[in-house]
């Protein structure tokens, strides 16, 4: 997830909490409107293909490759998890938020 696609989710969940308050939410007029739904879609398919690729070394590697070294296996297995880890804490965040804004009091 690049920063600048977490700055994009901060601006959306504020703007949600803006709006669960009651206030208008502040309008960013330097940063361009992007769909929540692209954003996480976007970070999926990364967290997909940084899995994918890990995967592809690893049976490179124990086919006996000459390409692929473990050094770089072992660097890809470790993005791949802790893209998958972020991710998952970013939907436990998300689940978090909904169940707080679910139970507010109107």
């Amino acid at each position: 997830m690049t920063s600048q696609n977490i700055d994009m989710l901060l601006s959306e969940l504020r703007a949600g909490a803006a709006l669960a308050a009651g206030k208008q939410p502040a309008k960013a007029t330097d940063t361009p409107q992007v769909a929540f739904s692209d954003v996480l879609k976007t970070t999926l398919d990364q967290v997909n293909s940084a899995q994918k690729t890990s995967e592809d070394l690893q049976k490179r590697f124990e086919l006996g490759d000459e390409g692929v070294n473990l050094q770089d296996v072992m660097v890809a297995m470790q993005k791949a998890s802790l893209s998958f880890q972020t991710m998952v804490q970013a939907r436990n965040k998300l689940v978090s938020a909904y169940q707080e804004i679910m139970n507010t009091q109107v």
